[in-house]
């Protein structure tokens, strides 16, 4: 059986879902060399198949319903994207949502403010999981039920 060729690699991973330039190099790094990666990876660009920008936004389309903007930050940086298209995505897809996509988040596990101090650091543990920040999870645990209607 012939081995599968570099280009092939990519492109059935591409064909999967969208990847970062950095996941992509990960991925091909054990069937060739880093001199053939590049290559593949800079045709993959030229042709429109690879582009960590388009990337960055299906992530956090699909993300930012259930994470904080410092989450979705963290993941992309990890995922290889850079800081600067990490920012622009970030501001263009989510805006300054974050209290109210926390909120959303808070109510589908809790639906009910915390009874106590205990309760309450449980909560905030878990929106901070999520990647919200400190004010945000602070001014959303103190509000009142009324106040979000």
């Amino acid at each position: 059986m012939p081995e599968t060729s570099l280009r092939e690699r990519a492109v059935r991973c591409l064909a999967r879902r969208d990847h970062s330039r950095a996941e992509l190099a990960r991925k091909l790094a054990s069937h060739g060399t880093p001199d053939e990666i590049e290559d593949v990876l800079n045709r993959m660009s030229e042709l429109g198949l690879l582009s960590d920008r388009r990337f960055a936004e299906a992530w956090v389309r699909g993300k930012a319903a259930r994470f904080g903007t410092s989450r979705l930050r963290h993941d992309l940086a990890r995922r290889g994207v850079a800081p600067e298209t990490v920012d622009d995505v970030i501001d263009a897809e989510c805006g300054d949502d974050d209290f109210d996509r926390a909120r959303a988040v808070w109510r589908a596990k809790f639906r009910s403010t915390p009874a106590d101090v205990r309760e309450w650091a449980r909560q905030a543990r878990f929106l901070q999981s999520r990647g919200f920040a400190g004010d945000v999870i602070r001014k959303l645990l103190k509000e009142t039920p009324d106040e979000s209607a």
